[in-house]
């Protein structure tokens, strides 16, 4: 009996938080698809009133079931004088595939509002740029794609913010996938900060001076918050009494 509370205690630590986002809709992810929002959020600075360069990494609810679990993350940027921004991101309905062209740098989500968790600008933006560009010639899962554990959009944005010194966003922790390392079991924790230990992101152990202590369980990732005065549920992310310091401003 003892062993039959324990496993339904757990499976409600787990599946909870995304149960009562799809009953409630509270997370926005059941809007179809030709129906969605898809419009600029406002967060990015126009080129014309901005010349100068920009980097930001944004993140908002996965489109459909998946944002009841999980966030899809992206990277934009915007070299000095430049009229358009470039949008890095990974898809699923492109196999995996890079894609890198020109776009609205802050578009909501199908739906999902965006949140800009990193925003950097002038000459240390302008120093990245070339940079990022190169990383995401050398991304190890371009063509391959997992909804889980990984590699998807959130494996891919974190190996950029590994790679490229500077860019030093800490994606959220229901960004599923960040925790998939490649192969490798030990790696920085995407901030920066500190240090996780990960088994192919189906499970995986972070201490962090951002992130806080970060436990994945199947994906799912249970954790504290000293900082921010918060606990991080799965599915629903980051509770507390302050605001998440996720986002590195400028």
């Amino acid at each position: 009996m003892r062993w039959l509370i324990g496993v339904g205690l757990f499976l409600i630590v787990l599946l909870g938080g995304p149960a009562y986002l799809y009953v409630t809709d509270a997370a926005g992810v059941n809007t179809g698809w030709h129906e969605a929002n898809r419009e600029s959020a406002g967060m990015a600075p126009e080129p014309d009133a901005h010349p100068g360069a920009v980097v930001q990494v944004y993140a908002a609810r996965a489109f459909s079931w998946r944002g009841v679990f999980a966030v899809h993350s992206w990277v934009a940027a915007k070299e000095a004088g430049a009229e358009r921004y470039r949008v890095y991101e990974v898809t699923s309905w492109r196999g995996g595939r890079v894609a890198s062209g020109f776009g609205i740098p802050d578009r909501n989500w199908f739906g999902s509002a965006s949140k800009l968790l990193l925003d950097l600008r002038g000459d240390e933006a302008s120093a990245l740029i070339p940079r990022i560009a190169d990383a995401v010639e050398r991304y190890p899962h371009n063509g391959d794609y997992a909804v889980w554990p990984g590699p998807n959009s959130n494996t891919f944005v974190a190996w950029l913010i590994r790679e490229v010194s500077g860019l030093d966003a800490a994606l959220p922790p229901t960004a599923v996938g960040k925790d998939y390392l490649s192969g490798a079991l030990l790696a920085p924790m995407p901030s920066g900060t500190g240090y996780q230990v990960s088994v192919n992101g189906v499970a995986s152990v972070g201490i962090a001076r951002v992130e806080g202590l970060e436990v994945n369980i199947l994906g799912m990732v249970i954790g504290v918050d000293p900082f921010g005065l918060a606990v991080k549920l799965p599915g629903v992310g980051h509770v507390g009494l302050r605001e998440s310091p996720l986002a590195r401003q400028q």
